[in-house]
């Protein structure tokens, strides 16, 4: 498909650069086939039923944007660094700014300007370069002794749209990770789950909906846009992920029983539906997903999604068109601009049911 078609224009001040407080005063727009209704995010569990389930990611994103400097000659440029993806005990794959300035076999040192660290740098050597500004890093230290690193000198990597109009600072460290958030990996939030407070939960539980958990570690190729002028060129970046057997045993036989499986992000759905057989039957997962949805995609696990609103022409516009309708998507879009819903991550959530088929 065109690119194009998945293209919008959003007013600059649409965009949110802090959460609501509290997290589940958000809007809500519940998308149906036949219209749109504004609600608040906490009056979810009377838009679900008993016997709904909702499939939440349980990801912790980590401090993963570092600044440096290239050392060992003659001159030291400030370098910017967004790890995405870990590849064993000492090596990641980031995205570095400016690439340019950057050879195979250069040392970048993080230090430790403005914190207080166990240690006073840490060193990486660029193993490799791809294309778009990806390097292999390769640190110096290993496991533990890295990530602890990595925790004391990274900031939270907010997408370019917040980070380009204000610094990430302490208080993003508990903005920008949901309540859910459990297992280390991921640069980027799973961004519907950060609406859910403590009240929202047990509301929904005393509603009779349940809630299950998966991991999908989120790469900050979710930041990137789609650069060509159709969909079928475009690569998504592979993402790791796992559906526990207790989680997959649990949605089938709420399935079974009548329930809808409510997906909690564009991220949380992906994993699900990477996992489901033809007859929407979810089996246990473990690896690597790069499973890219546009229209045309028949949903096998999905029955309701709970999700963000979306970048122009970003792979995860292309999700909900192909889950909601294209048109009804536009349309709903354009009732959140004209009525001042606030977009992207920090932004309100929609409550999208999936277009008539």
């Amino acid at each position: 498909m065109r690119t194009d078609l998945f293209d919008f224009e959003l007013p600059p001040e649409r965009i949110a650069l802090r959460p609501a407080s509290p997290r589940d005063s958000a809007r809500l727009l519940v998308v149906k086939p036949d219209g749109l209704a504004d609600r608040i995010v906490r009056d979810l569990p009377d838009l679900l039923a008993p016997g709904d389930v909702l499939v939440i990611n349980d990801t912790k994103v980590i401090p993963a944007r570092l600044s440096g400097r290239r050392i060992g000659r003659a001159t030291e440029p400030a370098i910017e660094a967004t790890l995405h993806k870990r590849l064993d005990g000492s090596r990641w794959l980031a995205f570095v700014k400016p690439a340019k300035k950057l050879e195979v076999g250069d040392v970048v040192r993080f230090g430790s300007e403005g914190k207080v660290c166990f240690l006073d740098q840490l060193d990486a050597t660029v193993e490799a370069k791809g294309e778009g500004g990806e390097v292999t890093l390769s640190f110096a230290f290993h496991g533990a002794v890295l990530d602890q690193s990595i925790e004391e000198r990274g900031t939270m990597p907010l997408p370019p749209y917040i980070a380009g109009k204000r610094a990430p600072d302490e208080q993003d460290r508990s903005d920008y990770q949901t309540m859910f958030a459990k297992i280390e990996g991921s640069v980027a939030a799973p961004t519907a789950s950060l609406h859910f407070t403590d009240a929202l939960v047990a509301a929904l539980k005393a509603r009779g909906v349940s809630i299950h958990h998966v991991t999908l570690h989120v790469g900050a190729g979710t930041f990137l846009p789609v650069k060509v002028d159709d969909t079928d060129a475009h690569k998504m970046h592979s993402e790791w992920g796992t559906v526990s057997a207790e989680t997959a045993a649990a949605l089938n036989a709420a399935r079974q029983a009548g329930g809808r499986i409510v997906a909690v992000g564009s991220t949380a759905l992906r994993l699900i539906e990477s996992a489901a057989a033809e007859d929407g039957t979810v089996a246990p997962f473990e690896g690597e997903t790069a499973i890219f949805i546009t229209p045309g995609y028949r949903f096998k696990a999905t029955d309701l999604m709970l999700t963000n609103f979306h970048l122009p022409k970003s792979t995860l516009v292309m999700l909900v068109a192909a889950f909601s309708g294209l048109d009804r998507i536009r349309s709903a879009y354009a009732h959140a601009i004209a009525d001042g819903y606030r977009f992207y991550s920090y932004g309100d959530a929609c409550l999208l049911y999936p277009a008539a088929r």
